[in-house]
């Protein structure tokens, strides 16, 4: 198969399931896991896939006749700078052997890859597939999937069971994200993400919120909860200054990522 069959190949690929692996990737067209990597290079240059440790996210346009399963790899490369400055502050809270709970969402995914970038022992839990994907094949991971209802447009699974499966551990820290932050309270977009993480909150001994700069001010849907029952901020440089002050005066300690 010559270059461009291949990269045309995996752009059809990739588009349909939104993300990859190298070795299935590798099996698939039957070309070496090098010659993958190479490829999925030049697509990202292309601005049609963005890399993650050992695979690709789709976030070029739909190709014809193609469906993707989840809206979260149209917004990976939307502020992605920021996103990617935030996940590795992030990473820094994280200790060897800890269990830690990440919800779904393309900041999150972010900081789960810089993760497995950095190859420590974990127990994680998430009710995320394509974050639960990173860590199939990672044997330092303890992977814990929430179950659930399956919430296509973002990859998620909600409802009653994943509330109930989150009721039932405990963990170190959540790190989680949302829609807007506006006037001292959360908001997300969906009435059964809310819940869920409300319930997530309930179950974590720290709560760190995982936000970029450019959802202060904003609102959506449903109302999740107030700045002040967050531990942790971290956000990026471009924050307004009577937004750090709003944060500070809720009683968060804030992390401005550079």
């Amino acid at each position: 198969m010559i270059v461009v069959e291949r990269h045309s190949r995996l752009q059809q690929i990739i588009s349909q399931r939104g993300m990859a692996d190298v070795e299935t990737l590798a099996a698939e067209i039957a070309v070496s896991s090098s010659t993958i990597r190479r490829d999925l290079e030049a697509l990202e240059q292309q601005g049609l896939v963005k890399r993650t440790h050992g695979g690709a996210v789709w976030i070029g346009e739909k190709t014809s006749g193609t469906i993707r399963p989840y809206a979260f790899d149209q917004r990976m490369g939307y502020r992605n700078e920021s996103k990617l400055a935030i996940a590795r502050v992030a990473r820094s809270l994280v200790q060897p052997g800890q269990t830690v709970l990440i919800d779904g969402g393309t900041t999150t995914f972010y900081l789960a890859n810089e993760l497995l970038g950095a190859g420590q022992q974990l127990q994680l839990v998430t009710n995320s597939l394509p974050i639960a994907n990173l860590f199939l094949n990672d044997e330092n991971v303890e992977l814990i999937l929430t179950g659930g209802l399956m919430y296509p447009r973002y990859g998620v699974l909600l409802g009653p069971q994943a509330e109930e499966m989150i009721g039932t551990i405990h963990t170190k820290t959540l790190f989680f994200s949302v829609a807007g932050v506006h006037d001292s309270a959360l908001y997300n977009q969906n009435v059964l993400l809310v819940n869920a993480e409300r319930q997530m909150m309930r179950q974590s001994q720290e709560v760190v919120l995982l936000v970029d700069s450019s959802k202060f001010g904003q609102q959506a849907l449903a109302r999740l909860c107030d700045l002040s029952e967050v531990d942790v901020v971290v956000t990026d440089s471009g924050i307004d200054p009577k937004h750090l002050q709003m944060i500070e005066a809720a009683g968060c300690r804030v992390i401005v990522a550079e």
